[in-house]
């Protein structure tokens, strides 16, 4: 005998319902595995009204470490490995300054007197070895308060774009990026580094002495004896015509990549604008006004109360032709009865490959303006 049609409708009632929420569950646990993708852990608070439950997103990289512990810049200062109490920042001083120089053992005399100038203030020295002669400098007294790296044959530029990253020299307020082959008697790095500040410099480099320098490229870098700081020079020459309506280098806005002097900022932008493979930096000086953080014209300047000797002692390819002090002379004599030849083919290489790599600069600076749709350039007239 049949059930009755009611007793099939309660059954097939009965099935929905639990088809129905089984449905509920399974969609409730699809749910909860999406979410779990995306948070971590959730944290259980008490308010007055009620529990609630904190959702955070997952946090990965140096985002994942507590923020209290995170140090995103670092320094060149040498630590004690035991407490020697001592302050390498001096207290009575407003500045913080990196000098760093490539160099070479024939010009450790010269050496020896610029760091001294920067180690009485309290400043850091920073010594790139392009001759791979390290030892050499052990008896100076100082030479253990210098950071010392070494790699041969490379440039100041190769050295300033692998080991001066913006963030790790971001405590310094200047950067100093120097030739070894500059004469400091009047120079002070801390007058030098007042002037910069009270003047709204980003960029500079201290005035040569025409008397005697020996290797002096532009009359912009020329110490005027009547002022402290110049920004721009006049000249009506046909080669060259400045006048105060010279808006860019030579005339205004420049300094020459021998002794520049960057601030923070500035020194951020100049990192980036260093190519990894043109490490001679021959067309960068007419670039750096674009890191000026303002008017190049107003921001660029060159000082003239704390100047320097430009001594034009060649290092890379070859023996000097001016060395410092008696045991580098014998050095570099014997070195150049022995290879003569090879020193003045190292030389013109090198000054080939400059005038190479100047010629790449441009190009790739002509090629990203033009791929850079969105970039304007502040001083196109």
């Amino acid at each position: 005998m049949k059930p009755p049609r009611r007793r099939y409708g309660l059954l097939a009632v009965l099935v929905a319902l639990i088809v129905l929420a089984s449905l509920q569950i399974q969609f409730h646990h699809l749910k909860e595995d999406r979410l779990a993708g995306d948070r971590t852990f959730a944290t259980t608070t008490t308010t007055t009204t009620t529990d609630r439950v904190h959702w955070r997103r997952k946090r990965t990289g140096a985002d994942g470490l507590p923020r209290g512990i995170v140090h995103s810049h670092s320094d060149m200062y040498l630590r004690p490995l035991w407490d020697s109490g001592a302050n390498p920042k001096n207290k009575n001083d407003n500045h913080n300054a990196l000098l760093a120089m490539a160099v070479g053992i024939s010009q450790m005399q010269n050496v020896d007197i610029m760091a001294h100038k920067f180690l009485n203030q309290n400043y850091t020295v920073m010594l790139f070895h392009y001759d791979g002669n390290v030892d050499g400098w052990r008896n100076l007294e100082w030479s253990d308060k210098a950071v010392h790296i070494l790699a041969h044959n490379q440039t100041k530029w190769w050295f300033a774009k692998r080991f001066l990253h913006p963030d790790v020299v971001a405590i310094y307020g200047f950067i100093f990026l120097w030739d070894e082959d500059l004469g400091v008697d009047n120079f002070d790095p801390r007058r030098y580094l007042d002037i910069m500040v009270s003047e709204g410099l980003e960029i500079t480099q201290p005035a040569l002495d025409p008397d005697l320098s020996t290797d002096i490229h532009h009359r912009i870098t020329i110490r005027n004896k009547m002022t402290k700081v110049h920004r721009r020079i006049y000249d009506n020459r046909a080669s060259m015509n400045c006048s105060d309506e010279s808006k860019g280098p030579p005339c205004t806005g420049w300094v020459e990549g021998m002794a520049p002097v960057f601030s923070r900022d500035a020194w951020r932008c100049v990192w980036h604008l260093i190519q990894n493979d043109l490490i001679h930096g021959w067309g960068l000086d007419m670039k750096l006004g674009y890191c000026a953080q303002g008017d190049r014209a107003e921001k660029v300047g060159v000082i003239d109360s704390e100047y320097v000797v430009h001594q034009g002692i060649p290092s890379l390819g070859g023996p000097s032709l001016r060395s410092s002090g008696m045991k580098a002379a014998v050095t570099d004599l014997v070195f150049s009865l022995q290879t003569p030849r090879r020193s003045l083919d190292l030389r013109t290489h090198i000054r080939r490959q400059s005038s190479a790599e100047l010629e790449k600069f441009k190009e790739r600076w002509n090629s990203a303006v033009r791929e850079d749709e969105e970039w304007t350039d502040p001083f196109e007239a």
